[in-house]
């Protein structure tokens, strides 16, 4: 399965909007699947289907459950988590907690990343391209170097990224990517 695009929706006094079709076609493979909304990041919401979500759950897994980032992470994102079904018009209900989470309005952004969904609140997904678009290059160059990325940009302090180590773990153990 291969998300991909750019989608403006307008939510509904129920907080629903329809997936765009051609988002709905390429998840046709995950369609008896439950799909689950969860907080993403940049202050986005991210939708996954079952699997997506096992996987993020078994590289979580993969760390000591005591390590206090891993501890943490799992508690924001497990406890926020939301089952949504898909109605016949092809629509999904936003739970209200995370419409508040997100500071939602009516107009979001419905984006295609990958393996899941994203929903962003119009205004705030404008601004991230505008703040991230001019450094489209630069930011390919350093997610595809060995390692991953490595831009200073809101990754801790100079003395967590220098114990960062190369096999894409921080100093923790932890996962230097984000879960998807």
């Amino acid at each position: 399965m291969l998300l991909t695009g750019t989608y403006g929706r307008t939510l509904d006094e129920k907080h629903r909007f329809s997936i765009p079709k051609p988002l709905r076609d390429a998840m046709k493979e995950c369609a008896d699947s439950p799909m689950f909304l969860t907080p993403g990041t940049d202050g986005s919401l991210a939708l996954y289907p079952e699997g997506v979500l096992l996987e993020i759950g078994g590289r979580l897994g993969a760390h000591s459950p005591n390590e206090t980032d891993v501890r943490a992470f799992s508690r924001l994102f497990y406890a926020q988590a939301h089952r949504v079904d898909l109605d016949r018009q092809g629509r999904i209900r936003l739970p209200l907690e995370l419409v508040r989470w997100a500071n939602i309005q009516r107009e979001i952004m419905v984006l295609g990343v990958h393996d899941h969904l994203e929903v962003w609140e119009r205004n705030r997904w404008e601004g991230y391209l505008d703040s991230n678009q001019l450094r489209f290059d630069e930011i390919a160059e350093q997610a595809f170097k060995p390692g991953g990325y490595t831009s200073t940009e809101g990754q801790g302090s100079e003395r967590e990224r220098s114990q960062a180590s190369p096999g894409g773990t921080d100093s923790r153990g932890l996962a230097s990517e984000r879960p998807r």
